[in-house]
């Protein structure tokens, strides 16, 4: 079984946090990359298990020293992906990097076995309820996330695979497919 670097996107409130959460509790050869983030945590956020916090000096320091593997900045905040967490993550097992579109596309340039998969809500109108659901943004930032949506889908053509969650388990199930197909092709 190869060790790969996995790509999950998709829309805000597609339910790619869920999804990632629920294949590495069960897949103990996967990890998740932890990416370095500008903005505040969430309520229940953890340092160094959901995100690694820092100031945007010390991002823009890490960007001088090309230590990330891709990063970009969303709604007023940075977000990167530490090469060295990956790269030591990849000596022992996959890992699956839960980024944006244009992280994911930065990082198939970056690396090209890098398998890209796009996580799709069923329609807009559930997409739309489960953001509202989440309660962590303000109607502001809810809007200017879904005003984002049809640029993100729009970038399908270029992932390997997409995947509807409209059914959580059978989305689950299906990126468990995905990745135990790649890793043993």
């Amino acid at each position: 079984m190869k060790n790969l670097l996995f790509v999950i996107s998709g829309p805000s409130g597609v339910g790619k946090g869920t999804l990632v959460r629920l294949l590495t509790q069960e897949d103990d050869t996967l990890s998740l990359s932890i990416s370095c983030t500008t903005r505040a945590p969430r309520i229940a956020e953890r340092e160094g298990i959901d995100y690694f916090f820092v100031t945007k000096e010390t991002f823009r320091e890490t960007i001088a020293q090309n230590g990330f593997l891709e990063y970009d900045e969303h709604f007023g905040n940075y977000y990167g992906t530490p090469k060295s967490f990956v790269e030591e993550k990849l000596k022992t097992g996959s890992v699956i990097l839960e980024i944006d579109v244009v992280g994911a596309l930065k990082v198939k340039e970056a690396c090209k076995d890098a398998v890209l998969i796009m996580v799709c809500p069923p329609d807009l109108k559930t997409l739309e309820r489960r953001l509202g659901g989440r309660k962590t943004e303000s109607e502001e930032q809810r809007g200017e996330r879904l005003a984002r949506v049809q640029y993100e889908l729009g970038k399908q053509d270029q992932y390997q695979y997409v995947v509807v969650n409209d059914d959580l388990q059978t989305a689950k199930r299906a990126l468990q497919a995905i990745i135990d197909k790649e890793r043993n092709a």
